[in-house]
């Protein structure tokens, strides 16, 4: 299952989960708006913008990558 970890008023969160719909592709928001105990998560992992898409095979990358989500495709 893809994971993604976005905020709110995120161009690049909305173009991401847009093309995640779009193409069928399941997946579940964390909104760090919402739920502020991801926020030391994703720090930890290097991470310090949203949308970051965590990926089933454990990699995980930061920003709309219309390039990696076709893969999932």
């Amino acid at each position: 299952m893809v994971t993604v970890f976005s905020k709110n008023n995120c161009i690049q969160c909305k173009m991401t989960k847009k093309f995640l719909q779009q193409h069928q592709i399941k997946f579940v928001e964390h909104n760090i708006d919402e739920q502020p105990e991801y926020i030391d998560q994703l720090k930890a992992d290097g991470f310090m913008a949203t949308p970051v898409v965590k990926l089933p095979n454990g990699n995980a990358f930061s920003g709309f990558r219309p390039d990696r989500l076709q893969s999932l495709a």
